[in-house]
């Protein structure tokens, strides 16, 4: 079975949700979704590490201990909770070569804003946003690696940047299936899976973002698969 992974934060609870509609909305087979939620990682033990103000969400280093929690040789996806998905995601498996250990955009680029989201500063560092969405090939040697007592010991960096594998042990992604809305022009097709790094519409000062009016939509899609509450 396939799984997606989308990294919780507790100020983005509709960017998760939403992020789920448009995966689940798309598919057109089964895969299991799951939110990656530290409280409950600390609760099961899973994960230790000291709390960081600095992080610029609850999913920072969380996001590694994904092959571990899916428990599988097979391809586990993780995913920023700040996308839009607009295609079934099931693509993304075709072709895939079994021998790489990950898969991911490799992006290249220099932040257009030096702020993000509800005002968290933006950091710049190698491979930014590489980590951003992920396929995690369960079965390699390097992604067997990612242990919980690893994850909540190693360096920020050495996670990030995929020090625990090779660089050519990692497979390259199109674009489009991490499209970092504001740091690329906007296409002239829809990207399968846009990325509100910056801040998406769920925030107040960030209403006019490119692909704003598709997040809005997919919102209320959602919000009409919301039963309403039974009368007192």
């Amino acid at each position: 079975m396939r799984k997606v992974y989308i990294g919780y934060d507790s100020r983005e609870d509709i960017a998760w949700q939403v992020a789920r509609h448009s995966i689940q909305r798309h598919l057109s087979g089964e895969i299991e979704v799951y939110p990656l939620k530290q409280p409950h990682l600390r609760e099961l033990g899973l994960y230790s590490r000291a709390y960081d103000n600095m992080s610029s969400t609850e999913f920072s280093l969380t996001r590694f201990l994904t092959p571990f929690l899916a428990a599988h040789d097979g391809w586990t996806i993780f995913v920023d909770c700040d996308v839009l998905f607009t295609r079934d995601v099931n693509e993304i498996f075709e072709g895939l070569d079994r021998t790489k250990a990950l898969y991911c955009v490799q992006h290249d680029y220099t932040p257009a804003n030096m702020v993000k989201m509800d005002g968290k500063e933006q950091t710049v560092y190698p491979r930014k946003n590489w980590s951003s969405f992920m396929i995690f090939n369960g079965g390699h040697p390097d992604v067997k690696k990612l242990v919980p007592e690893v994850v909540n010991a190693a360096n920020p960096a050495w996670l990030h940047r995929f020090e625990w594998t090779t660089d050519d042990m990692l497979g390259k992604l199109p674009l489009e299936w991490n499209f970092l809305e504001g740091e690329y022009q906007k296409p002239f097709n829809l990207p399968a899976n846009i990325h509100f790094t910056n801040g998406g519409p769920w925030f107040e000062n960030w209403q006019d973002v490119d692909f704003a009016d598709e997040w809005r939509a997919e919102r209320e899609l959602y919000l009409a698969t919301i039963s309403s509450p039974e009368p007192a």
